[in-house]
């Protein structure tokens, strides 16, 4: 009996290497193959082969040359990058003043942004559409970033998080004579890091993958977003499918950047939250 324990955890530890190898072959090959055909010259894309036989740059010069690719990009990196921002500090804001701030109907505050969870987005898009239109925002960054700065799913993420923050903390920064932002800015978001990171990664690739508002509030071609872009531009591609991967090997490069960088952060604190136990 004591020798058959060990082999079912060697067994059991194979099968487990073998689900989990399965489960990242099947996550990255297509990111390979995606990266393996943005490489290739056009008479080689319907091949069986993966790796490029003569790997070329042409796809990529062909996009910042022949193209608006280098403003889509910047258009939706300033765009992802600028609501980020702002949700990480409305959020963490509202977040902090529904957990540890005590002032009359909080709770009934609390309840109708999350009620706001229940709207759909197709609902909003008329009105966001003639708001916009009335203040000439149509076309224009504020018009595609402004729905987006800050966000129900973001008050309630941070409010939860900061719920779980102790009061003493909290009232040993004003005791050292700060004032009620100084607490939030100095005490309570080095506390709540994990959760910040979460939400930056979660903010950054919705609004770098966004395309349903982007594509109504945005008219001209140098105010695209990339999603929009690429869209538009996979049409006038048609079966030039090295071209379209080329356009998405790059836009997938700020997507690992952000994640790559938040992830650090979020291991980080959970492992200085433990260490705290």
């Amino acid at each position: 009996m004591n020798n058959s324990r060990p082999v079912m955890n060697r067994s059991a530890r194979t099968w487990a290497h073998v689900i989990l190898i399965t489960g990242i072959i099947t996550v990255v090959f297509p990111f390979l193959w995606m990266l393996a055909t943005s490489l290739k010259q056009g008479s080689e894309i319907y091949t069986i082969s993966l790796i490029p036989q003569k790997p070329t740059f042409a796809n990529f010069r062909y996009l910042w040359e022949r193209t608006m690719y280098g403003r889509w990009f910047l258009n939706s990196l300033i765009v992802a990058t600028v609501v980020t921002i702002s949700e990480l500090f409305f959020d963490s804001m509202a977040g902090y003043a529904l957990a540890k701030l005590k002032f009359p109907g909080r709770n009934l505050v609390f309840l109708l942004i999350l009620s706001t969870m229940m709207i759909p987005t197709e609902m909003l898009i008329i009105p966001w559409f003639l708001m916009f239109t009335k203040t000439g925002w149509i076309d224009t960054y504020w018009g595609v970033m402004l729905p987006g700065l800050i966000s129900a799913f973001g008050v309630f993420l941070m409010r939860q998080f900061m719920q779980g923050m102790p009061d003493d903390l909290l009232s040993a920064g004003r005791i050292d004579g700060l004032n009620e932002f100084g607490v939030w800015w100095h005490v309570a978001l080095p506390n709540v890091r994990p959760a910040m990171a979460a939400l930056a990664i979660l903010v950054f690739l919705g609004n770098w993958n966004a395309y349903l508002w982007p594509v109504i509030a945005i008219e001209s071609s140098k105010m695209r977003t990339l999603p929009v872009g690429m869209s538009l531009f996979s049409g006038e591609a048609g079966s030039e499918w090295q071209l379209i991967m080329a356009a998405a090997t790059l836009a997938v490069i700020p997507i690992l950047i952000v994640y790559s960088i938040f992830q650090r952060q979020i291991v980080e604190g959970v492992a200085l939250t433990g260490m705290k136990g």
